[in-house]
């Protein structure tokens, strides 16, 4: 069986639109991540509550109640002019921030790539980041 060829597309031409996030509180998992990163809980979409990123992407917040939630990992470039009162958010709510993946420097950020960086687990244990430089591809 032959295949038509395929041209593929320009990697600038496709863009992350919304990803969903299973939470067993859509709307404590969806205030959260809004107030850590100084944003708004928009308006409820169906089933799904959506957090808009500003960027084009939008996190889409989804109960799920009746099986257990696979831990997922967000990242998140943030403007380094910001990165401070995000921490100073996490701490005002009480989430103990990390400056490793694996959580074991609680309290500390991470200068990865000549930036900032900090995990933090969200209610459903995602692994959180918010970094201020991407990090170095080969």
């Amino acid at each position: 069986m032959s295949h038509p060829q395929h041209q593929p597309e320009l990697p600038s031409a496709i863009q992350l639109n919304h990803t969903a996030v299973y939470a067993t509180d859509r709307q404590l998992s969806a205030q959260l991540i809004a107030a850590v990163l100084g944003l708004e809980v928009g308006a409820p979409f169906g089933p799904f509550l959506p957090v808009d990123l500003g960027n084009g992407v939008t996190l889409d917040y989804y109960e799920k109640r009746d099986e257990p939630i696979q831990s997922q990992h967000y990242a998140f470039l943030v403007p380094d002019a910001r990165f401070d009162a995000m921490i100073t958010r996490l701490e005002a709510v009480g989430v103990t921030y990390y400056a490793d993946p694996h959580h074991t420097e609680p309290g500390r950020i991470n200068r990865l790539f000549g930036g900032r960086g900090a995990y933090f687990a969200d209610p459903d244990g995602h692994n959180m980041e918010i970094m201020t430089r991407p990090y170095a591809r080969p």
